[in-house]
């Protein structure tokens, strides 16, 4: 357990105390302005990226919260390894911050690998994913551990997939867009369990 994570009250898991564990997937789901789709989070193959997420679903921080980017192969020009995306994060008007940082499960740990419709948190170096996540359009093998989209090597994060709805998140993919910038950004309406 790095220091990070345990600045939260943890139990007997080692997983914040306020996040229900069990030993099955669990289903979430997202409304957005373009529609309704559904993720199951892996919280068995990948526990403490699974628990920050369901931390801040069940505490309503995505509610109001928006898809702000869409990564295209034309619009990522300064990058040598392309990928394609969608990325969202909790609304930034809400009152309470975001939670600390997490420790990075890395995709060799977990085998959770980054393939079409996987969900999986976004970050800057290591142990610093909080809220923001993405989903995959297609397999993004360059996003795994190893892969070199993050110049560290270390990938990102994966926790999960869509298993209903592709065709909301392909439409988000291909909203209107300003650069990476979706122009207007997709409102996310609510984010609950099933």
């Amino acid at each position: 357990m790095t220091a990070l994570l345990s600045l939260l009250p943890l139990g007997t898991s080692g997983l914040p105390v306020d996040v229900p564990v069990t030993s099955d997937s669990v289903r979430v789901v997202v409304e957005t302005d373009l529609g309704i789709f559904e993720l199951e989070v892996d919280v068995d193959r990948a526990p403490v990226t699974a628990a920050n997420f369901l931390r801040y679903v069940d505490g309503g921080h995505y509610d109001g919260g928006s898809f702000y980017r869409t990564v295209h192969a034309d619009n990522q020009p300064n990058d040598s390894i392309r990928i394609a995306v969608i990325q969202a994060g909790r609304n930034r008007d809400a009152a309470a911050p975001p939670f600390p940082p997490i420790e990075l499960e890395r995709t060799s740990e977990t085998g959770i690998a980054h393939g079409d419709g996987t969900i999986s948190m976004a970050r800057a170096g290591p142990n610093t994913a909080t809220h923001s996540f993405f989903i995959c359009i297609g397999d993004q093998p360059s996003l795994d551990h190893g892969g070199m989209r993050n110049a560290d090597g270390q990938g990102f994060a994966a926790f999960g997939s869509v298993v209903a709805g592709m065709e909301v998140v392909r439409a988000i993919h291909e909203a209107p867009h300003e650069g990476q910038r979706l122009a207007p950004q997709v409102g996310i309406v609510k984010v609950y369990r099933k």
